[in-house]
């Protein structure tokens, strides 16, 4: 197998104006020899970020980006606030500097004033943060990274990507008993929303990947936003509007580990003046999955925020139809994390439509399921995780949907290992590919959480869940015991498992046609050329 096979060549990038791929010696799209360790769950990551970030020193280098940032998120207990920690970072002489989404008006349910907060809070303490609206209309920038860097120290580099923000809800743990500092969320979570999140430590030659991707909107010389409105506010708030420069990027670190690694970027194609970096945006990351689905034979394993969009999720029931082999388990929240009356259809009507074609296009290989804790409270599937055939892993920001894929900013990793899993089976997809280590390693960590495969109970083994197809059927026990035990009364101990099989709402004929406007404008905004949404291609 070569890494050219799943990951995308510069040229199938489709951006030339970025320097990802240019600034590599050998001309590659991707990195050799990181070390890559997935970081299952916010408290997990909120620690291992908070003892990163304490033993930078002057001179050390931190950036980050975000699409909501709370000043006053715990990483860990009182006193290690993120505002605290990075203003802390800043007066020790560490170079600080972040960009988080300006964001929309928080009447709407979104994050202005707290991103303003945490760049004043900053700003104050010396570091700098910018609130960054280049967006298209309705969108938003949702990467989520923090890279530190060590002058003299590379052994220390290391880059954090995925899909947890540095705010509040986030900080659960596998207990799922949710995060004390909450954000508005839908009653069926209840007042601490239990939470379940993916993000990545990255460590070797792709921490300067992921730097330079930082460095191509930090250097973007366009206003930060083109609102005449959003400017005036800035200047009443005398916020910082214009970017320091960096001090020059260190050479990458040294090879570490056996992971290939490809950062993958969405960016729309933005009206008038488009970004120097993607003048007609970048879509690296719908043309990664594209390119992987045409080798996938045997499970898709997805982890997802939302899992909307007939057109995206077209995809996907391509491959389920002309790969009779091929099963999909689809791990996504159970309700929506808003319930209001206009915005619970908006929500619902593009993930009915979508499950109904892969339902069409897969019939019983196709398995869905939601999560909840031990106390039978949802949880809220925020990863955005999928690996295919237990070669290829994505891991990032972007959920499948038309939105991550054309419209909002995000970021992703692929990873490939060149480590071979020893064991059974080898090579299920059938096509020499030979199953990897990451990739399987990372399937059986959320499965068997799932699962509750690390009980005394438990009624799978990590062995039984190598194979595909016993994953799959594990899969489907557990939710079914679990549904059987609702259904008969709760008499007896509850099963082991947290999965329970998604059953989408019933909507009329007129409810779908009174959402899908507004879902197509407003939820799940298509951000691509026309002449590429005319062709439907990426």
């Amino acid at each position: 197998m070569k890494d050219s096979d799943w990951m995308l060549t510069a040229g199938e990038r489709g951006n030339g104006s970025t320097r990802l791929d240019s600034r590599h010696p050998d001309g590659a799209a991707w990195t050799r020899g990181n070390d890559v360790t997935p970081l299952v769950h916010g408290a997990v990551y909120f620690a291992e970020l908070l003892r990163a970030v304490r033993a930078q020193h002057a001179g050390d280098l931190l950036l980050f980006t975000d699409w909501r940032g709370d000043p006053d998120q715990r990483l860990h207990g009182a006193g290690t606030e993120i505002g605290t920690v990075l203003g802390e970072a800043a007066a020790r002489g560490v170079i600080v500097k972040g960009l988080v989404w300006r964001s929309h008006l928080d009447t709407l349910q979104f994050s202005e004033s707290e991103n303003r907060h945490l760049g004043e809070q900053l700003e104050e303490a010396g570091a700098e943060c910018l609130l960054d609206m280049r967006v298209r209309p309705g969108g938003s920038h949702h990467q989520k990274l923090v890279v530190l860097r060590h002058p003299g120290r590379p052994g220390l580099d290391v880059a954090y990507i995925g899909g947890i923000d540095l705010c509040h809800s986030r900080n659960d743990d596998a207990s799922h008993h949710g995060d004390p500092q909450t954000l508005p969320f839908a009653a069926a979570y209840g007042p601490r929303p239990p939470w379940h999140d993916v993000q990545l430590a990255i460590r070797g030659p792709a921490v300067g990947d992921l730097e330079a991707g930082f460095r191509e909107r930090w250097e973007d010389p366009s206003p930060l936003s083109r609102s005449p409105m959003v400017r005036l506010r800035a200047l009443v708030h005398r916020e910082d509007t214009e970017a320091d420069a960096l001090p020059p990027q260190l050479p990458d670190p040294p090879p570490c580990g056996s992971h290939s690694v490809q950062v993958l970027r969405t960016y729309p194609n933005r009206l008038l003046r488009g970004y120097p970096f993607a003048p007609d945006g970048e879509r690296s990351i719908a043309r990664s999955y594209l390119k992987a689905l045409r080798r996938a034979r045997s499970l898709i394993y997805l982890e997802d925020q939302y899992l909307w969009s007939p057109n995206v999720v077209g995809f996907f029931a391509r491959a389920l139809h002309e790969n009779p082999g091929l099963r999909l388990i689809a791990v996504i929240p159970t309700v929506p994390e808003q319930d209001g009356r206009l915005t619970r259809p908006m929500n619902l009507v593009g993930r009915v439509t979508a499950l109904e074609r892969l339902r069409r296009a897969g019939g019983s290989r196709v398995a869905v399921y939601g999560l909840e804790n031990a106390s039978g409270t949802p949880v809220y599937v925020h990863a955005k995780v999928c690996v295919i055939d237990d070669v290829w892993a994505s891991v990032g920001s972007d959920n499948i949907n038309l939105r991550s894929w054309t419209h909002d900013s995000e970021l992703n990793c692929v990873v490939l290992d060149e480590r071979v899993d020893r064991r059974k089976p080898h090579d299920p997809a059938g096509l020499g590919d030979r199953v990897r280590r990451f990739a399987r390693d990372l399937r059986l960590e959320l499965s068997q959480e799932h699962l509750d495969a690390g009980k005394p109970d438990a009624r799978f083994t990590p062995e039984e869940l190598c194979d595909p197809e016993q994953a799959f059927a594990s899969f489907t026990a557990s939710a079914e015991a679990l549904d059987a035990w609702y259904a008969s009364g709760r008499h007896t101990p509850r099963p082991p498992g947290r999965l329970r099989a998604y059953r989408p709402p019933d909507m009329s004929r007129l409810t779908r046609s009174l959402a899908l406007p507004p879902y197509r404008l407003l939820v799940d905004p298509d951000g691509r050329p026309v002449g590429l949404r005319r062709h439907n291609t990426y």
